[in-house]
């Protein structure tokens, strides 16, 4: 159990500035929920299970949901920049603390790999002449210079990168509403209709749960689901900016809420009209759904359009890795879980060291993917793959490890000192049905490990997550951490 020397350990200097505005916190949290996983990565999730895809993201959306309520939980009563690190070294152990931040700074450093090694490709859409390291380098130095600014200049980037990807969905989504309200004729010679997610094809649950293709692969609606969790990657960014939002009581609370009705229509929503108006089993992954919906009535501008679209997608993931990964590194720093350079604060309260060697470890890894491509993307990329289960499954067991030091007396400030149902009935932002909902998430998380043995493409990502696992705890160890 954790102790009152533990908070000593960890301290967090008030010159970190609170400049997170409201309208930040929202769109950091609403744009966390899209990126290219949703405008391109939809289409293998259609592949697998048909109309009943919108069945897994509810429940995929609501597994998310509950975790971000517990980190959450924590963040209102506790906001600390590093977040479920903090939590897990304040509440469980400091190894604990050490497997989930450094866990987490690998992943992000990796997602940012990828993302800044593709970033050339949209750019080649208009000027096919720039090669794409040309792309990466620029990028990568535009993002980095204004995560140096200060905290306020990343949650404008932020806001501004969710505006346009929210406009993008938004404006799919009205454009679907027409053609099903007003009966526009498309290419496929399918009438737009609701009615498509059960008629067309193998109706709505197409490949069962689970079933078997004739090349081997397995399929269906369960499958569906682990690539459906992936696309929710970020969406604990909330937690991340607790610790420089101006009145994290309420604008957490809020922001965290919201994640359901952003699911609902972002997700749902969305992918439920391109179903209705596009026939599912002609999206192909070929090219993203949300082009081949516009396409099917006409509009052939919307390529370049989702083009851009995509691009500020893959510099948000970029600012947001950056921002999460400097944030990470100042709180290993402050637990001794890093060095002690990475723990300090130039006068903006930016961690300029946590941002800088976050940069260049990105832009060693960007060269790593030029390189060795192959290497990179089968495995490198199976870390990032198994890293976001990970920090869920240790944010969850650090919530209840939370619950019981409040109820020992033990809690975060207004709550120190209260002890039993008393302390917990002092939660501001309470995690709904706390006794049974980690346990529920714990079970729906392992299965989605279970699965991903079925699949080809994600196995190599489990054995690749328990030679990680074994690597941290045996650095924790040799730190000796308990």
């Amino acid at each position: 159990m954790s102790s009152k020397h533990e908070t000593d350990d960890v301290p967090v200097p008030a010159t970190l500035r609170k400049s997170l505005k409201n309208r930040h916190i929202q769109l950091i949290a609403l744009g966390g929920a899209i990126g290219t996983g949703l405008f391109y990565g939809s289409s293998e999730s259609i592949s697998l299970a048909g109309p009943s895809i919108l069945v897994a993201y509810l429940i995929g959306g609501l597994a998310i949901f509950m975790i971000v309520r517990a980190l959450s939980e924590m963040s209102v009563e506790d906001p600390k920049a590093g977040a479920f690190s903090y939590y897990a070294t304040r509440y469980w152990s400091k190894r604990a603390g050490f497997i989930s931040g450094w866990n987490y700074w690998f992943n992000y450093i990796l997602v940012s790999m990828v993302e800044l090694s593709v970033v050339g490709k949209f750019v080649q859409y208009w000027f096919p002449g720039i090669p794409m390291w040309v792309s990466a380098v620029f990028f990568l130095m535009v993002i980095t210079a204004a995560n140096l600014l200060g905290v306020s200049k990343f949650g404008e980037f932020e806001f501004w990168f969710a505006i346009i990807k929210i406009v993008a969905v938004i404006a799919m989504v009205l454009g679907g509403l027409v053609v099903l309200v007003m009966g526009v004729s498309t290419v496929s010679g399918v009438t737009p209709s609701f009615m498509n997610w059960f008629t067309v094809g193998d109706g709505f649950l197409p490949n069962g749960l689970m079933s078997r293709t004739e090349d081997g692969q397995w399929t269906g609606l369960l499958m569906a689901l682990v690539v459906v969790m992936f696309s929710f990657g970020g969406t604990e960014l909330i937690g991340i900016t607790a610790g420089e939002t101006e009145n994290p009581r309420t604008t957490i609370p809020k922001a965290t809420n919201d994640i359901i009705w952003r699911i609902l229509v972002f997700y749902i929503g969305a992918l439920g009209i391109i179903m209705a108006v596009v026939p599912w089993n002609t999206i192909d992954g070929e090219s993203s759904p949300f082009v081949q919906i516009f396409d099917s009535v006409g509009v052939h501008a919307a390529a370049g359009i989702l083009n851009f679209v995509c691009l500020t997608a893959v510099m948000s993931v970029y600012n947001s890795g950056l921002y999460a990964n400097s944030r990470m590194l100042y709180s290993l720093a402050k637990q001794g879980n890093a060095p002690s350079y990475l723990g300090k604060l130039n006068a903006h309260g930016v961690p300029v060291a946590g941002v800088l060697t976050s940069a260049v470890i990105t832009a060693l890894a960007v060269v790593v993917v030029f390189l060795w491509p192959a290497f990179a993307f089968n495995y490198l990329m199976s870390i990032a793959t198994i890293a976001g289960v990970i920090n869920w499954t240790i944010i969850m067991i650090t919530e209840m490890h939370f619950r019981k030091v409040v109820a020992a007396g033990d809690g975060p400030n207004d709550l120190a000192g209260l002890k039993g149902d008393e302390a917990l009935a002092k939660l501001q932002f309470k995690l709904p049905f706390a006794r049974v909902t980690p346990w529920i998430v714990l079970a729906f998380l392992a299965l989605v490990v279970v699965l991903m043995c079925f699949s080809d493409s994600y196995r190599i990502a489990v054995y690749a997550g328990v030679i990680w696992l074994a690597i941290l705890f045996a650095a924790s160890q040799f730190l000796n951490h308990k």
